[in-house]
């Protein structure tokens, strides 16, 4: 396991136990941040239902394209999120679980993403177009671990940036 993957886990892992509550909402999904020396990296972990409208296995080829469609837009790192220009971060490839479609009444996508940034010290947020791709969330619920300490945030359309 990479350092930076494991350390964003413990990060992670420090954050308030609200995340291991957290229940499945259509509309909403989660997005955990950890920031360590010039790495910021993001936990995505979307309802299938916001992406594509259903949470089950694709039926037909619409819903077939649909998800791929999905899938390409969610690895699309630089396009989903925009960390503080200052500090000249760049995405590392995004890693994108799709569902496997084994049972079970709710599918999630999960997805992480890691920008390595030239200028750390000018990092002060991330602004998201998740909002824009996917017009079914409306609420993201933040949790963010770094230098600067803990904290959460929602996100809404109206209000795309975490800022810290």
């Amino acid at each position: 396991m990479k350092s930076h993957v494991m350390l964003a886990t413990l990060l992670f892992l420090a954050l308030p136990a609200a995340h291991a509550q957290h229940k499945h909402v259509h509309g909403e999904g989660r997005l955990d941040v950890a920031i360590d020396k010039d790495s910021l990296t993001l936990a995505l972990e979307l309802p299938l239902d916001v992406a594509v409208g259903f949470e089950r296995a694709p039926k037909n080829d619409k819903e077939k394209a649909a998800l791929a469609a999905a899938e390409q837009t969610l690895k699309d790192a630089v396009a989903l999120f925009q960390p503080s220009a200052a500090a000249n971060c760049a995405a590392q490839p995004a890693q994108v679980g799709m569902p496997k479609f084994d049972g079970g009444e709710h599918a999630d996508i999960d997805a992480s993403y890691v920008f390595r940034c030239a200028n750390p010290a000018a990092l002060k947020s991330v602004e998201t177009t998740l909002f824009k791709h996917f017009k079914r969330l409306y609420r993201l619920e933040t949790q963010r671990a770094g230098p600067g300490g803990q904290g959460a945030a929602r996100l809404t359309p109206k209000n795309p940036v975490l800022s810290w």
